[in-house]
């Protein structure tokens, strides 16, 4: 039987957050019910706890865990933390479902510290079912045009875009694979650590190395392209992390 909990590579979050400790702040971006914090605040006892989440229900069992919540449109909003303010960002299964990633991580890389880690996890759409599902002329599930996935991502895509549009800002320093579909939860996590590159997701930890100076919101101008993408509009977007 499948395991569906192993789609979000809690080992891997533990992982990287126990990599990143000691810290004094954390943000979960789309924070749920609070999972990804508990882990982080395991590996940072003192750290504060902080979410974006609009779902009344998970923003009241979060203030239940003492994590500090707001709620905001992530794809046009300002993120309320000061510019390098943030030691670790997490956004589990939170980046297939968006368009304005270029403001997003903007906002993510303005308010994380230098040094400090994103750590994300997304839907692998070359995972083995979705290349087996193309070969046949299929849809991949992931990225399913009725569902509520808008993009589809890989280990190498995700790479090249954050070196491209913010160069020598990053730098990968953890990754890894979650679930193995069709493969029972005893079969699939082993299959996901031997075949990361083909599992049902993937996770990667993002080390800040270098200044940020808003180049996200700069590559959709500077590159003209051909779909609209908010950059701010007429929002202050020069502050610099």
């Amino acid at each position: 039987m499948l395991d569906r909990t192993l789609n979000y590579g809690r080992h891997h979050i533990a992982r990287f957050t126990k990599t990143a400790a000691p810290y004094e702040r954390v943000l979960d971006i789309g924070a749920g019910l609070g999972a990804d914090l508990l882990l982080a605040r395991e590996a940072s006892p003192s750290a504060s706890l902080h979410a974006v989440e609009v779902y009344p229900p998970y923003q009241d069992k979060l203030r239940t865990l003492g994590v500090e919540v707001c709620a905001l449109d992530l794809e046009r909003d300002r993120m309320p933390y000061e510019t390098g303010s943030v030691d670790v960002v997490i956004a589990n299964q939170i980046l297939e479902h968006v368009k304005e990633v270029y403001w997003i991580f903007h906002e993510i890389s303005r308010i994380l510290k230098p040094g400090g880690h994103f750590i994300l996890g997304v839907p692998n759409l070359a995972s083995l079912h979705n290349r087996f599902l193309l070969s046949i002329g299929r849809q991949p599930t992931i990225i399913k045009n009725n569902s509520a996935h808008v993009r589809g991502w890989t280990k190498h895509d995700m790479i090249r875009f954050v070196s491209t549009c913010a160069p020598n800002t990053y730098r990968l320093d953890g990754f890894g694979g979650g679930n193995f579909y069709p493969f029972p939860g005893w079969l699939a996590k082993p299959l996901s650590g031997i075949f990361p590159n083909a599992s049902w997701s993937v996770f990667m930890d993002f080390v800040k190395v270098g200044p940020y100076e808003d180049s996200f919101l700069r590559w959709p101008i500077e590159q003209n392209l051909e779909t609209n993408f908010f950059t701010g509009g007429n929002e202050d977007t020069t502050q610099r992390g």
